[in-house]
């Protein structure tokens, strides 16, 4: 099985210590001057999680860029696609929890990717993802997923520096900070070109303040890495 089958037979890849070391003491600090309270947002956030405002940010920018990440993600939408937007989240001790679910493609399947860049190693303990692989493209005749059934559900477990892309049609969820540790992530979002317009439309609700109109072509990137 290649590099590239597995990953769209399976939806996701975790590319392990993708971020530079010598990056995270920065981003850290970036994510947390950027800390807001839920009021603080033009749509509230939930109480349980901390959310900052980073998406500006020099090195933030740069992870979002990373090759390797962009490859994986130009692989999985097909197309031209755009950096959509990034923001900072962290689940507080006795929360983070939620239930399966699927964040959806808009136009076709496989025209958004989501990923999770984690500042702090993340397992069982501080409330890591988990996910459902395979669970994006359902065969026609199987019922619909149960996301109350959890027997299918792996929980990731990884260090500062790891970079979770995943199809958005994956299911996934959050998990129980039962232990209170820190678990810093950034959450990037990239959608193929047709979707533009339609961004535009919610940028400010989503407290989007960074230049989404670069453009990557898969052609430019090569999978070799995952």
């Amino acid at each position: 099985m290649t590099d590239r089958e597995q990953l769209h037979r399976e939806g996701y890849v975790l590319l392990r210590r993708a971020i530079p070391a010598e990056w995270l003491d920065n981003l850290r600090a970036v994510f947390e001057a950027g800390v807001r309270p839920s009021d603080q947002w033009p749509v509230p956030r939930g109480m349980d999680w901390r959310h900052s405002l980073l998406d500006i940010d020099p090195t933030v920018q740069a992870v979002c860029r990373l090759p390797e990440l962009l490859a994986v993600v130009g692989e999985l939408i097909g197309e031209r696609f755009f950096l959509a937007q990034v923001e900072g989240r962290e689940p507080l001790a006795g929360g983070g929890y939620q239930r399966l679910h699927r964040d959806l493609s808009a136009l076709r399947p496989g025209d958004s990717v989501n990923a999770l860049a984690y500042l702090d190693d993340y397992g069982p303990g501080n409330g890591a993802t988990r996910i459902v692989p395979g669970s994006h493209r359902p065969a026609r005749e199987a019922p619909p997923f149960d996301f109350n059934d959890e027997s299918l559900s792996v929980q990731l477990s990884g260090a500062a520096g790891d970079i979770l892309v995943f199809d958005a049609d994956l299911v996934h969820a959050g998990s129980l900070n039962a232990t209170g540790a820190r678990r810093r992530s950034m959450l990037i979002s990239y959608f193929s070109e047709p979707l533009y317009a339609s961004h535009l439309e919610t940028a400010s609700l989503r407290g989007i303040r960074m230049d989404s109109s670069e453009r990557f072509d898969p052609s430019d990137f090569a999978l070799e890495a995952i």
